[in-house]
C-alpha cells in the first residue's frame, strides 16, 4: 500500500481502541522480570563471555601487542586482536557513522579514545575481564584534534547540512531596527541508555543468530552481514526488548561484531555487555555545537532577518548535528541565512541523539527569541505568535504545513499555566530565599515517516497476531500496534497478540527520529486492511458494507464470526506501507509550547524547576497514556540538558572524563517537578492513514530554552553557554557587581 494522497476516512476513525487510554500490554512481563533484554537470553548451549579492551589513547597507533599473558589465564578461550581478527567487510546502513564503527580490530591505527584494541572471551565474566587486563599495549601517539572552537576556522559546508539562503540577510540584518547578535555553545551529550550495549552471538552451522539492542533490526541485520561477510539470510537478529536507545542504538559496535566472529571461530556462543565506560567514549554520543544567532525585526517585533550559523565537528565521514534545522521552518521572516559547518575531531564518534539538531538548535534560536522580546518590550509569547507562519518560510504558499498549531499550543499554555502572573523584571518574585522566574519556548520536531510492514494472522478461535520487525525501546510499540490491530479488526486489545524484534518478520521502520509509532502502525494497518479484504471475500460480502466489530464481520443485518472465518488453519496477510511525496508538497512537523517555573536560590545561586507544562500537537494521539509518559521523558531530557548534562573532553588526552553514570548528571526524581502535558485535537491527513505525527522527540525540543528563560527571569542572569549551572549564574552576579 502507498500512501500517496490526503488519508480518507477509514477504520481507524471510529476511535473505538485507538486514542484510548491502554496501559502497556507487556508491562507484567517487564515489571516480573519475564521479558528478556539483549543479555538474558537463555540459550540450549551453555555461553562464554566476551570483554572488549577499549584503547588507552585517543589518537596514534598500536605499536605492540602482547597477548601471552591473557591467552594463559584462567578460563580463557580467545584473543581477538587486530593481527588475529578475520576479515571484514563493511555495513552501507544509512547511518554516515556505521561504515566507520562497524568494522572491529581492523588494523593498529587508533582514532578515538576506547576503541577496541582486543577481546577476550573466556567461561565467565570475570576471566575475561581480569584477562584482558592483562593484555599489554604499546602505543605511538601522535597529535588530534579535541577542541571544537580551535577548529571553526576550518569548517566546511556539510553535504547532509547545506546552506539555505533566502533573500538578502545582510542587508536586511543592517537596516533591521532592533537586532540581536548572540553566541550559544552546547557541550557534547551522551545518550546514556540504562541498558548497555548488549549482545548474545550463537552460530548454527552458518546460521547466525544475534540477540542484540538495536533500534531498526533490517539496519542491524544488514550490517552485520556485511561486515562479518556471510550472506543475509543466514543472520537472524532478535531485539524484542531494548531498555532504551536515545539513538546510539541505531548503531551496532563492538559487543554485535566481535560477538558474532569469536562465536563462529570457538563454534559456542558469546555473549557481551560493554562495560559502562566504553558506552561513554566507545559508542556514541550528541556533538557539542557553537551556534551564532542573528535576528532582525521592526519595532512591532516582525522578523525581517533570520541568521542561524551552526558549528559541529566529528570524526572524518561522520554525521553532523543538524542545529540549524528547526530555524528553516519555525518563524516567519523574508530574509533569511542558515549555514551549517562541519569540523574534523578526533573525539568519539558524533551521532543521532533524541532529537538531533532540534534539541540543541531550539536552545539557541529560542534563547534568542527571548533576548528579542525583552529588547522590544513585548511579551515572549506575543513575539512568537507575531511571527508564525502557516507555510514554508522558504518556500512560501506553494509548501505549507500539513498542519500547524503552534499558536493555539502558545495561547493554551499561557491560560493553563497562568502566564499572566509572571514576573515582569528578573529579581522581581521571591518565595523566601529563592527567586522566582517563569519561561516558555516553542516546540518544534520534524515528522518523519518510513517504510514498514506487518504480518497479522486470525488464528483458530478468533484472536489475531500481529508479527513485526518493529522494535519497543520503552516507547509502548507493543500496545499501540495492538490498539491499531484491534481497531481495524473491531477486536479488543486483549485479543491480540504483538510479537515485535525479530527479523524473520516483514521489515519494519524501528524506533527513532520520532517516526516508529506513526510508521510501523501503518504498516499494521496495511496489513490488516489486506487480510479484512480477504476475509469480506471469503464471507461472501462487499468490502464497501462491511463492517468488522465484536470479533463479527457485519454486513447489514447479516454477520459472520471471525472465528469460523479463521477454521482450523487461520488466515493471515502481509502488508507494507510506503510513502510517495505528500512531505515534499507539505512541511510536516509536530509543535507545541513549554512553560516552567524555576526558582533560583538568592544566596546560592542553586536552580530548582518547580513546574513544567507541555502542550502539544502532533496529530492524533495513538494512546494518551503511552504519548503522555514519551512527552514527560523529553521533557524530563530538556531539562537534564538545560541545566546538567555535559560530556567533559580532557582536551589534552581526548576523551570523555565523565564516563560513568556517578559523573554524567542526569536528572533523578529529586530534580524533576509537577509536570504535565496537554494534547491539543489534530489530525493530520498528510502524514499517514492514521493521521498522526511523530511525538517522542517534540517533548524535550524547546524545554531547554524555557528553563534558561525562567532562570534569567528568576535571576537576572542569561547563561548562552549550556548546561546552566550554579557557578555560571554566581559569575553573572558578580559581573553584575
Amino acid at each position: 500500500m502507498k500512501f500517496d494522497q490526503a488519508a480518507t476516512p477509514n477504520p481507524i476513525d471510529q476511535e473505538r481502541v485507538v486514542t484510548r487510554p491502554h496501559t502497556r500490554i507487556e508491562g507484567p512481563l517487564k515489571v516480573t522480570g519475564q521479558a528478556p533484554y539483549a543479555y538474558e537470553y537463555d540459550l540450549p548451549v551453555a555461553p562464554t563471555y566476551g570483554f572488549v579492551l577499549g584503547a588507552g589513547i585517543a589518537h596514534g597507533r598500536i605499536t605492540r601487542i602482547d597477548t601471552a599473558l591473557a591467552e594463559a589465564a584462567p578460563g580463557v578461550l580467545l584473543v581477538l586482536t587486530h593481527e588475529t581478527m578475520p576479515a571484514q567487510g563493511k555495513s552501507d546502513t544509512p547511518v554516515p557513522q556505521q561504515e566507520e564503527a562497524s568494522p572491529q580490530l581492523t588494523g593498529p591505527e587508533v582514532r578515538h579514545y576506547h576503541q577496541a584494541v582486543a577481546f577476550v572471551v573466556a567461561q565467565t565474566f570475570e576471566q575475561a575481564r581480569a584477562a584482558a587486563s592483562l593484555i599489554e599495549v604499546d602505543y605511538e601517539v601522535t597529535p588530534g584534534q579535541y577542541t571544537l572552537a580551535d577548529t571553526v576556522p576550518g569548517g566546511q559546508e556539510p553535504e547532509d547540512a547545506v546552506d539555505s539562503v533566502v533573500g538578502n540577510f545582510d542587508h536586511a540584518y543592517r537596516k533591521a531596527e532592533v537586532t540581536v547578535d548572540l553566541t550559544y555553545t552546547t557541550p557534547d551529550q551522551s545518550q546514556a541508555p540504562m541498558e548497555p550495549h548488549a549482545t548474545i552471538a550463537h552460530w548454527e552451522g552458518e546460521q547466525l543468530t544475534v540477540y542484540t539492542a538495536h533500534q531498526v533490526v533490517h539496519w542491524v541485520k544488514r550490517g552485520l552481514a556485511l561486515t562479518l561477510n556471510v550472506p543475509q539470510k543466514n543472520v537472524r537478529v532478535i531485539s524484542a526488548y531494548v531498555g532504551g536507545g536515545f539513538g546510539t542504538k541505531l548503531l551496532f559496535f563492538s559487543d554485535a561484531v566481535l560477538s558474532a566472529a569469536a562465536a563462529r571461530l570457538l563454534g559456542r556462543p558469546v555473549k557481551t555487555a560493554l562495560a559502562r565506560p566504553l558506552i561513554f567514549n566507545h559508542t556514541s554520543h550528541r556533538a557539542a555545537t557553537i551556534q551564532h544567532l542573528r535576528l532582525g525585526a521592526d519595532p512591532t517585533g516582525h522578523l525581517s532577518a533570520v541568521g542561524h550559523d551552526t558549528w559541529t565537528g566529528n570524526l572524518p565521514g561522520g554525521d553532523t548535528e543538524p542545529a540549524c534545522e528547526q530555524t528553516k521552518y519555525l518563524y516567519a521572516g523574508p530574509h533569511r541565512q542558515i549555514r551549517t559547518r562541519k569540523t574534523e575531531l578526533d573525539l568519539p564518534p558524533g551521532a543521532s541523539m533524541r532529537a538531533p539538531g532540534e534539541a540543541v538548535g531550539m536552545l539557541a534560536l529560542e534563547g534568542a527569541m527571548d533576548e528579542l522580546a525583552e529588547k522590544l518590550g513585548i511579551d515572549p509569547v506575543e513575539l512568537r505568535l507575531r511571527n508564525d507562519v502557516q507555510f514554508d518560510p522558504e518556500k512560501g504558499p506553494k509548501r505549507p504545513f500539513s498542519s500547524r498549531r503552534l499558536a493555539q499550543a502558545l495561547r493554551t499554555g499561557a491560560r493553563a499555566f497562568g502566564w499572566e502572573n509572571r514576573p515582569r523584571t528578573p529579581k522581581e518574585r521571591r518565595d523566601g530565599e529563592w527567586f522566582v522566574g517563569y519561561g516558555v519556548a516553542s516546540a518544534f520536531r520534524t515528522n518523519l515517516v518510513k517504510p514498514s510492514g506487518a504480518t497479522v494472522r486470525l488464528e483458530p478461535g478468533g484472536t489475531l497476531t500481529v508479527e513485526t520487525q518493529m522494535t519497543d525501546i520503552g516507547t509502548g510499540s507493543y500496545t499501540i500496534l495492538g490498539q491499531v490491530a484491534a481497531e481495524m479488526l473491531g477486536l479488543e486489545l486483549a485479543q491480540v497478540q504483538v510479537r515485535l524484534g525479530d527479523s524473520d518478520y516483514p521489515a519494519a521502520s524501528g524506533s527513532g527520529g520520532s517516526w516508529g509509532a506513526n510508521s510501523a502502525s501503518a504498516g499494521v494497518y496495511a496489513a490488516c486492511d489486506d487480510l479484512r479484504r480477504a476475509l469480506v471475500r471469503q464471507a461472501g460480502y462487499t468490502y464497501a458494507n462491511a463492517v468488522f466489530r465484536n470479533g463479527q464481520v457485519w454486513q447489514g443485518a447479516e454477520c459472520t464470526p471471525l472465528a469460523d472465518l479463521a477454521g482450523t488453519s487461520g488466515v493471515s496477510a502481509t502488508g507494507r506501507m510506503t510513502y510517495g511525496d505528500l512531505d515534499e508538497q507539505y512541511v510536516q512537523a509536530g509543535f507545541g509550547a513549554h512553560f516552567l517555573e524555576v526558582h533560583v536560590n538568592a544566596y546560592t545561586a542553586e536552580i530548582r524547576v518547580r513546574r513544567a507544562l507541555s502542550v502539544v500537537a502532533a496529530g492524533r494521539i495513538l494512546n494518551p497514556i503511552t504519548a503522555r509518559s514519551q512527552c514527560l521523558g523529553g521533557m524530563t531530557m530538556g531539562i537534564g540538558s538545560a541545566l546538567m548534562e555535559a560530556l567533559h573532553v580532557d582536551h589534552d588526552l581526548g576523551l570523555f572524563v565523565n564516563h560513568d553514570l556517578a559523573e554524567y548528571h542526569v536528572p533523578v526524581h529529586a530534580d524533576i517537578p509537577d509536570m504535565d502535558v496537554i494534547f491539543l485535537d489534530e489530525l493530520d491527513d498528510q502524514s499517514s492513514p492514521l493521521r498522526a505525527k511523530g511525538l517522542g522527540e517534540l517533548g524535550i525540543s524547546g524545554v531547554g530554552a524555557a528553563v534558561a528563560s525562567a532562570v534569567y527571569n528568576a535571576s537576572g542572569v542569561r547563561v548562552r553557554d549550556f548546561p546552566i549551572t550554579l557557578d555560571k549564574v554566581l559569575a553573572g552576579w558578580e559581573g553584575q557587581g
